[in-house]
């Protein structure tokens, strides 16, 4: 499912970000190549970078980051012939199982526009619970935070 992203599949790691967000930015700020080259390449060297691997094959992106109260969900995208195969929802299985092994919840943003993930991520028990300028903020509490009752 997943494999450590090594140096060498961050040209990978760029080119499907930029076929799955380059639409949202054009209508937001603008996709600007060298700006987003820059901001990749921070990312790549600070996030735990993740290669989605389906039937042997390259088919998608994790990028997070453990943070001292959250383990966050900074970006997953699939290769488009990839998407509606459930892939996604096994992942996200995966990632959820994690921040439970860690006591910690899965957190993450949506860009306001991209209704489909919030529509997957609602789906998946999601909460929002904030919002920015252009974002959704939410929030999964894995099992080891549900309140007791």
């Amino acid at each position: 499912m997943f494999r450590r992203a090594k140096k060498s599949d961050s040209d990978f790691a760029y080119r499907v970000r930029r076929v799955a967000m380059q639409d949202y930015i054009d209508a937001g700020d603008g996709w600007n190549e060298r700006e987003q080259h820059v901001l990749h390449h921070t990312r790549f060297a600070n996030n735990d970078y993740r290669i989605i691997v389906h039937d042997g094959s390259d088919v998608g992106i994790a990028a997070l980051e453990l943070t001292p109260t959250s383990l966050k969900l900074n970006q997953i995208f699939l290769l488009e012939e990839f998407q509606d195969m459930g892939i996604g929802e096994m992942c996200m299985k995966v990632i959820e199982e994690e921040a439970r092994t860690l006591g910690l919840p899965v957190e993450l943003k949506v860009r306001k526009m991209n209704t489909s993930a919030s529509d997957f991520y609602e789906r998946l028990g999601f909460s929002k619970i904030g919002e920015t300028e252009h974002h959704f903020l939410y929030s999964k509490r894995t099992d080891a935070q549900q309140p007791k009752r």
